[in-house]
């Protein structure tokens, strides 16, 4: 899908293959935000520096991941610029010069963009240098209206992340100190891999009036009087490949979802002699036209060879046709996620390829929800959080998503920090048993959080 570009730092090339895994995630986010009267824009790549320096808590999230442009046509800039981490600082600028009134909101603008983040510790598709993602960016003229769009937008990268990717995954708010660099409040889906270690997939911020405030983006109300807007911005990335990959991958190779897969089945002729080629041809476009699948007809190809190119690539279904099967009437469908091989009859192939597609999407989504159910565990102090997570660590066959009452406060996150531990986030909805003992202070806090090793 992608491999390193090794002559750029943490950068990759993303081959045909995994970018056309991108288009169709593109396409089911795109279709959803302008379903919700989304626009999408497009902003500079290159950020005057001093706007990220309008932000305090924003430029000190981010001063350590910035590249920077100093010289430009041969010459020094009298101002550097940044390369985009992110767009909230000069989204904010253009909304300024955009807003005047209440009848000028709600503004609702997304872009499909890169972003340069300079990490210390790059790893394929999870945490590279430079990322494609897209970023939402709105503004509403109260807290209310904004908090709605917030979790509105939530729940979209959730029914993509499991209804598309068949990645089940956790909803919740951050802790303060896990924020995004500038926000009230951020909110996540939190996705457990098959070693047990949790990614972060999905962010959405409540920004406040913070940006509006710091790029005087006010706007006359309808009382007739100046306030600032309240914003939000929200983004997905391709680190949702890595997550695919790591959700449902096996060692050989790929296995896609088919509401996800760019090719969601193939037919793989089979044939010895000059004399059989023609009519297994023959027949086997005839059959991949009446069900919608991809021939694969070249030259110079072993069978074995295409099952194999195909199996690494995570083709939900691939149909096998030869003189017997012509014969007889029948064809073979095998699926990824299984391996299981069916012989079917010709006449019920589009039925049972429908079916088999289908199955493959609900068998993915159940195993992934099964394990994160195995795999989620209580605890009541952080002696037990600390032995959960050790003793069930990736390397030792399993991490676990461990539930326990811990307040939100900066000093409770760094403890667990000690031993490489996060809260991942405070679901939404408690499953569990409500309020209950902080295992580090011992004060009383409403719910359990999500305490996990994460990528």
């Amino acid at each position: 899908m992608a491999e390193p570009a090794e002559i750029v730092k943490g950068c990759m090339v993303i081959k045909a293959n995994g970018y056309a895994v991108w288009e169709v995630m593109q396409r089911e986010f795109d279709d959803r935000f302008k379903r919700t009267n989304h626009q999408n824009v497009y902003f500079p790549l290159l950020i005057p520096q001093s706007f990220l320096k309008k932000e305090a808590e924003h430029v000190e999230g981010f001063s350590p991941e910035l590249a920077v442009v100093t010289i430009a046509g041969g010459k020094e800039l009298e101002e550097p610029y940044v390369i985009r981490p992110t767009s909230e600082t000069i989204i904010g600028h253009f909304f300024a010069k955009w807003i005047q009134s209440w009848r000028d909101l709600p503004v609702l603008v997304n872009q499909w963009a890169n972003v340069v983040r300079w990490e210390l510790r790059t790893r394929m598709f999870l945490r590279t240098t430079e990322f494609l993602w897209q970023e939402g960016h709105t503004a509403h003229s109260t807290h209310e209206e904004a908090l709605e769009e917030v979790l509105r937008i939530l729940d979209i990268y959730a029914e993509v992340a499991e209804s598309v990717m068949a990645m089940p995954v956790i909803k919740g708010v951050k802790t303060r100190a896990e924020k995004f660099a500038g926000a009230l409040k951020s909110y996540s889906i939190e996705a457990m891999m098959q070693n047990g270690l949790a990614l972060q997939a999905g962010t959405s911020h409540d920004l406040g009036q913070n940006f509006g405030k710091a790029f005087d983006v006010q706007f006359q109300n309808k009382e007739g009087q100046l306030d600032y807007v309240w914003q939000t911005s929200w983004g997905v990335s391709t680190r949702l490949i890595g997550g695919l990959i790591m959700t449902h991958s096996d060692d050989k190779g790929l296995v896609l979802p088919p509401r996800l897969a760019p090719v969601k089945s193939v037919l793989v002729p089979i044939y010895r002699k000059d004399e059989e080629k023609s009519a297994v041809l023959e027949a086997a476009h005839r059959i991949a036209a009446e069900v919608g699948a991809k021939v694969d007809d070249r030259e110079g190809q072993t069978p074995g060879a295409k099952f194999f190119h195909w199996e690494r690539r995570g083709v939900p279904v691939v149909l096998e046709l030869g003189p017997r099967d012509l014969a007889s009437g029948k064809i073979v469908l095998k699926r990824r996620d299984t391996g299981a091989k069916e012989p079917v009859e010709q006449s019920v192939v589009k039925e049972k390829l429908a079916a088999a597609l289908e199955d493959t999407q609900t068998s993915l989504f159940a195993r992934a929800k099964d394990r994160l159910k195995a795999n989620t565990v209580l605890a009541n102090s952080l002696e037990e959080v600390q032995s959960i997570l050790k003793d069930a660590t990736a390397e030792k066959g399993g991490g676990k998503f461990v539930m326990a009452h811990i307040k939100d406060d900066p000093d409770c996150d760094a403890v667990l920090k000690e031993f490489k531990a996060t809260v991942r986030n405070i679901p939404l909805v408690d499953e569990y048993d409500g309020p209950g003992k902080c295992i580090i202070t011992g004060e009383t806090v409403d719910h359990r959080a999500v305490i996990a090793k994460a990528y």
